[in-house]
């Protein structure tokens, strides 16, 4: 047996008595004390239609965030109406089961209704108006969750890859610029006080970015204005970013004096077009055959390369455990996850620790591993 089947051999065997063991525990257990394990759930899961999953929610996880339920075009899809049938039931679900409810997203230039920045006698709305229809938005739906909706990503994705400045391309920040997330985190605050505020963006790793958005959160509190953490989206890939780019990243966090949270992590096994590292979901490209590979299934080679990348990112989150509050999985199974759709439509993406059958994968005996050990040793 040649040294590399031997070491999948031994990796195999591992697996399995992690899965034994897991069989005893859940995720939300073996992470008890060092932080919150969360799920992105969506819409047939809150609302009952999906009941396998709505049980491995609950025995799994201890927070969860909506995939929908709370953005706006769903929940103020025109100016004069709101709709908060899902995002009740959403609320609803996570308070049955004592869960820590994150609401997700206040204010992003994406999954916005066409009127929001649209004046009422046509063109563009003006600073004036936009700043009072934010403030509305934000009382309404804050104030109606105050108390059961413990932490808000108030503001979403605001700072620009290349620079670090804000995305003046967007409408949010080409009218309101800084003074709109000041007043995002000022309402969200007014309307429930004892709620957590979050800042959320992706790609932190890149240093360019993550000064901008420190600088960002220095100038949010040198106005007096609460915010409780950043959240680090973590789209990853097999091979980026690199643990010394990630460790780098929570280090000048935790040296600035602030807190982070993992809110949307999944790990891709399919190649960017590319090599685009980011997540912004207006990225699109053509399909082809060599970017979806594994339309028929994952090869148990490919599938021990995610379980290792798994348990070396999680012994990474356990290391820098005392600054991270929340890791939460964007999604549950690899069948409902956004990434088969994006940023190329109808490919077969693994990205998640369930199958598609609802069950662990080598992945979720990894990152248990890591979680009772602090180690990816057991994976290497």
């Amino acid at each position: 047996m040649t040294n590399r089947r031997r070491i999948f051999s031994i990796i195999g065997c591992l697996f399995w008595f992690q899965i034994g063991a897991a069989a005893q525990s859940s995720l939300k257990d073996v992470a008890h004390g060092l932080f919150y394990i969360g799920v992105a759930i969506n819409s047939d899961q809150f609302l009952g239609r999906d009941a396998t999953a709505a049980d491995l929610i609950g025995e799994q996880f201890n927070s969860i965030s909506p995939e929908n339920a709370l953005k706006w075009e769903h929940v103020h899809p025109q100016a004069d109406r709101y709709d908060f049938a899902d995002a009740d039931r959403y609320v609803q679900f996570g308070a049955e089961r004592g869960m820590f409810v994150v609401g997700h997203t206040l204010m992003w230039h994406s999954q916005t209704p066409r009127w929001l920045f649209q004046a009422a006698g046509g063109g563009e709305v003006g600073k004036a108006e936009l700043l009072q229809r934010l403030r509305d938005h934000i009382r309404t739906v804050v104030g109606r969750y105050r108390g059961r909706v413990k932490g808000w990503d108030v503001v979403n994705e605001a700072i620009a890859d290349k620079d670090g400045k804000l995305r003046t391309d967007k409408p949010w920040y080409r009218i309101l610029g800084e003074e709109g997330v000041f007043e995002a985190f000022r309402t969200a605050h007014e309307a429930d006080p004892a709620a957590e505020l979050y800042y959320n963006d992706y790609s932190l790793e890149n240093p360019i970015k993550r000064a901008g958005v420190i600088r960002l959160v220095q100038k949010i509190r040198a106005r007096g204005l609460r915010i409780d953490a950043v959240g680090s989206q973590e789209h990853d890939s097999l091979d980026r970013p690199s643990l010394d780019q990630m460790d780098a990243a929570f280090t000048d966090f935790a040296k600035a004096g602030i807190k982070i949270q993992i809110t949307e992590l999944d790990v891709t096994v399919l190649p960017r077009p590319g090599r685009y590292s980011g997540a912004d979901v207006a990225m699109r490209s053509e399909s082809a055959p060599a970017l979806d590979p594994y339309r028929q299934g994952l090869s148990r080679d490919k599938e021990l390369e995610l379980a290792r990348r798994y348990g070396a990112i999680f012994a990474l989150y356990v290391r820098h455990h005392e600054n991270i509050k929340r890791v939460t999985f964007w999604g549950l199974t690899d069948r409902n996850s956004w990434l088969n759709g994006w940023p190329v439509r109808g490919r077969t993406d693994y990205p998640l620790l369930f199958d598609r059958t609802y069950q662990p994968k080598p992945a979720f005996g990894a990152v248990m591993a890591a979680l009772r050990t602090g180690s990816d040793a057991e994976m290497k």
